[in-house]
């Protein structure tokens, strides 16, 4: 007879290689999986890689027409000159170039009228025309760039008109049938389908400010009027206070530029930048330093003094520009597109007509480009677009 012990050593050891050949099955088992798992997935075909979300193409705009080449015009002569400098607050009218010295102060308003102003130019060097002392609006343009009527429906419109290295303690106007879009002379045009581009053809245009400082006194210190094409603001400095807005583009004008300037300038409860009605502008590569009452607003100012307003304000470009917030609480967007849509009480005043806004109180402020601009102490939602066809892009929150 076996001794237990013997029998108890022999079961365990069967028992052992009763469980070694079931490790053995599992382990085979799984490897055959594993091997099933990778042929099928070498005989599927690889999985194409992951597509970055293209940069959608901008809106195109219209192309605008080529500036007129204009000869600049020669110096002024000495009896301009001689008025220019006097002590007074007359206005003078330039049709010739001068240049000042740092320490000229210049107290006439200084006027560029008519095709006859076309290619002057104004160098201040450095010195200043102040205008600051008037007591009302029109008493404080310093600089006006204006159309002249010349005979029945017809005006002669100044082209290539260049102001640089001035300081300017007052308005600078630009316009062609009006200082504004409201005048009776608009009104009666506004009548007609060909509007927009009758205004345009009556305005001024290629108007270059550059290397300028304004030192706003309570008023807008750069209106560009009904029709103006192809102005420019560059390089320069807009300081000081506005009852209403920084810069105006109105009605009908269009093609204009405002880029590389720094706006210091603080409004009591407007936007910076107001683009009414107007066109295919670049606003680029500007600061603004105070833009809690509004940086730049896009729309149609349909109906005010019964004039039929007949542009989009559309194919804007506003683009990397900066937008510094003190505090981001109850402040108005950075950029806000299609911001009246018809809430005005005078939407109603003009006349019933197929043409623009008399056919729509919308702003239609379509096909604009949004992009690559800072808000700094901003956030995202002070960019306000409600028209799928704008192309907002590449905007940025920083600082906050």
């Amino acid at each position: 007879m076996m001794h237990p012990t013997k029998i108890i050593r022999l079961s365990l050891a069967s028992l052992a290689l009763a469980s070694l050949a079931l490790a053995s099955l599992i382990l085979a088992s799984c490897q055959s999986d594993l091997a099933m798992v990778a042929d099928a997935a070498f005989s599927q075909p690889p999985r194409p890689p992951v597509e970055q979300q293209p940069v959608p193409e901008q809106p195109t705009a219209p192309p605008a027409p080529a500036p007129e080449q204009v000869e600049p015009k020669p110096a002024c002569g000495a009896d301009v000159q001689a008025k220019l400098k006097a002590p007074g607050t007359n206005a003078v009218s330039l049709d010739c170039s001068i240049r000042l010295s740092p320490t000229d102060v210049v107290t006439h308003p200084l006027v560029f009228e008519g095709a006859a102003a076309s290619g002057s130019q104004l160098d201040c060097g450095g010195g200043t025309i102040d205008a600051s002392a008037g007591t009302s609006r029109r008493q404080k343009t310093a600089v006006v760039v204006r159309s002249s009527k010349v005979g029945s429906g017809a005006w002669s419109a100044p082209s290539n008109v260049t102001i640089r290295n001035c300081r300017i303690n007052g308005f600078v106007r630009v316009h062609g049938l009006g200082e504004n879009a409201n005048g009776e002379t608009m009104k009666a045009s506004s009548l007609n389908a060909n509007h927009t581009a009758f205004a345009q053809a009556s305005a001024p245009k290629n108007v270059r400010l550059e290397n300028v400082t304004f030192n706003a006194p309570d008023g807008i210190p750069l209106y560009i009027g009904p029709g103006v094409t192809g102005a420019t603001l560059v390089d320069s400095r807009i300081d000081g206070k506005s009852t209403s807005v920084a810069v105006y583009l109105d009605a009908e004008s269009a093609n204009n530029t405002i880029s590389n300037n720094v706006f210091g300038i603080s409004t009591e409860n407007r936007e910076l930048i107001a683009i009414d009605g107007s066109a295919n502008n670049r606003i680029a590569n500007n600061t603004f330093e105070h833009p809690e009452n509004g940086g730049i607003f896009v729309y149609r100012n349909c109906g005010e003094g019964g004039v039929i307003r007949h542009q989009k304000p559309e194919f804007n470009q506003i683009t990397g520009n900066t937008f510094r917030y003190g505090s981001a609480f109850l402040t108005q967007p950075a950029v806000w597109l299609n911001s009246r849509n018809g809430n005005r009480s005078y939407c109603s005043d003009e006349p019933a007509s197929p043409f623009g806004s008399s056919a729509s109180n919308l702003d239609f402020a379509q096909h604009n480009v949004v992009r690559d601009n800072k808000l700094v102490g901003g956030s995202e939602s002070l960019i306000r677009n409600d028209d799928p066809t704008n192309d907002i892009w590449g905007n940025m929150v920083t600082g906050g």
